[in-house]
């Protein structure tokens, strides 16, 4: 694979080591953060596309396996995993016999917890403009673009990405038509409609880890010099080997596959290119300036480009959690049925067990012993408990955020118990409103931007500050709002604040309620 790398040129960027990047690093990273995203979804996966692994997961009884499996031991699932092969990349044990596998994926609930607390509601603008009518524009400009990238579900989508892998990168792309404007001599003074219709053709991409490949300043790792994605991508074309011809050469069917290609992109602030199998299919200038890519970690972590993911501390524990569900799963299987060995009774393997039965013998030494039955381990119990207790320290999710109430936790209908009850998990979501929120500015900023130097929206750094203002994740009485909007009012808080922190931010809404009154 070689890269023409001349419109870089200026920029310092080599083309052995975007080489390297790509061969070499992708794969290590594709590896890294994989392992999060299966553990994560603890995908499920036939027994036909595991390869030498089936026969022996088939024995079991179940025709599947967890992506979680990957963590537990052989004496287990019977499967020894390279951690170059991926996590289905299991290889049969000899004379091991599978067991009872119990997955319980205390990670997902945990990371969904989190999403909706951090945007299980839908979050607001507010504009920071010196100008009331560009304030009111910036808005409306601001939610049509974000409306048009899926609302809420974008969101949604970048705090899982953040969540599992540790940061979340979002591309921002202008449509064809702002492209357009920068090329045209024309000036045209756009009304408010014309571009809210272009800001909507203006597309937030978010970039998984798996495929990011940014290369930093070599003095700040906090600086992008230049951003480089790597991946495959499927066509809406099959390959093709099933044809008759294959079946003649191989004596044998192979199925038709969907064709892929490997996609490179590299963009900088002045310019980009793409890549699709090691041919250069496209490139250009960038005419604004800067590069367009916001980078946000889910927590901070200094000197680190990543942040910090909640998925990594939790896998030893997860492994832990089900190596140890799945041991009692055996035990229970081996213990809970009652067997008899009887001694000097002629015939008793044909006696059948049940109430009433009795036999009789001339034997005096003849003996019916029981044993097996399921027996309390009071230490095995401690132990899950005990890991259970470790996972909600680590991730500062409890069940109880969860809606999963055990024994007496007190009264609940206080706000402020509630809140004692959820302190980490609440604390853990401030921060995460800090960097998720200042990623979300940039991201405004940076459309605003691309709208003044297109001509199609004036304005300037004054204009681009963006408050993100994010709704109270706990339930909420609704009379206490009310009583507490009275006491603001009392003091002298506006009107329109008031009613925008009732959940009135539309300004039609507001402006009928005052004509009401």
């Amino acid at each position: 694979m070689g890269f023409e790398l001349h419109i870089f040129e200026e920029e310092g960027l080599e083309s052995e080591f975007v080489k390297w990047l790509v061969e070499q690093r992708s794969a290590e990273v594709q590896r890294h953060f994989g392992l999060f995203w299966e553990y994560y979804t603890n995908k499920m996966m036939e027994t036909a596309t595991v390869g030498n692994a089936g026969r022996k997961v088939q024995e079991s009884g179940r025709p599947y396996l967890q992506g979680q499996e990957y963590g537990l031991p052989a004496r287990i699932t019977g499967l020894v995993h390279n951690p170059t092969a991926g996590v289905f990349g299991g290889a049969a044990v000899r004379d091991i016999q599978r067991k009872e596998i119990v997955i319980e994926n205390d990670i997902a609930w945990r990371v969904g917890c989190g999403v909706d607390l951090l945007f299980g509601k839908p979050v607001s603008f507010v504009s920071r403009s010196p100008d009331a009518q560009k304030r009111a524009d910036i808005e409306e400009i601001i939610r049509v673009v974000f409306g048009a990238n899926g609302g809420i579900g974008f969101f949604q989508d970048m705090a899982v990405l953040g969540s599992v892998y540790g940061f979340v990168d979002c591309f921002v792309r202008p449509g064809e038509k702002i492209f357009e404007k920068f090329t045209s001599q024309t000036h045209h003074k756009f009304t408010i409609e014309e571009v809210l219709r272009l800001a909507q053709a203006i597309g937030l991409e978010l970039i998984e880890a798996p495929r990011a490949l940014p290369v930093l300043d070599e003095d700040d790792y906090r600086k992008i010099r230049f951003y480089i994605q790597h991946f495959y991508k499927d066509k809406n074309s099959v390959s093709g080997k099933g044809s008759f011809l294959q079946r003649l050469l191989t004596g044998g069917w192979k199925k038709d596959e969907r064709k892929s290609c490997a996609v490179t992109e590299i963009v900088s602030a002045r310019a980009w290119q793409r890549y699709e199998d090691g041919e250069l299919v496209g490139e250009g200038q960038i005419p604004w300036s800067f590069l367009p890519i916001v980078h946000i970690q889910n927590l901070a972590q200094p000197f680190y480009y990543e942040g910090t993911s909640d998925v990594e501390p939790l896998i030893p524990l997860q492994d832990e959690l089900n190596t140890r569900l799945s041991d009692r799963a055996n035990r229970i299987t081996f213990q809970t049925f009652k067997m008899y060995l009887g001694k000097g009774i002629e015939g008793f393997e044909d006696k059948p067990v049940s109430p009433g039965r009795m036999w009789c013998t001339d034997n005096p030494d003849a003996t019916i012993e029981e044993f097996g039955g399921d027996s309390g381990t009071p230490s095995e119990d401690r132990h899950i408990t005990e890991i259970r207790e470790a996972l909600d320290k680590v991730s500062s999710v409890t069940p109880i955020v969860a809606g999963v109430i055990r024994g007496k936790v007190g009264n609940l209908t206080s706000a402020v118990a509630l809140r004692l009850m959820m302190m980490g998990t609440l604390s853990k979501t401030e921060r995460k409103r800090f960097t998720y929120g200042e990623g979300l500015k940039k991201i405004c900023s940076m459309v605003l931007e691309i709208l003044d130097k297109a001509g199609v929206y004036k304005t300037d750094s004054a204009d681009r500050k963006v408050d993100v203002v994010f709704p109270n994740p706990l339930p909420e009485d609704t009379m206490e709002k009310l009583k507490e909007a009275q006491i603001k009012k009392e003091l002298g808080v506006p009107a329109e604040k008031i009613l925008e922190e009732l959940g009135y931010d539309n300004q039609n809404q507001i402006s009928n309620i005052k004509n009401k009154k």
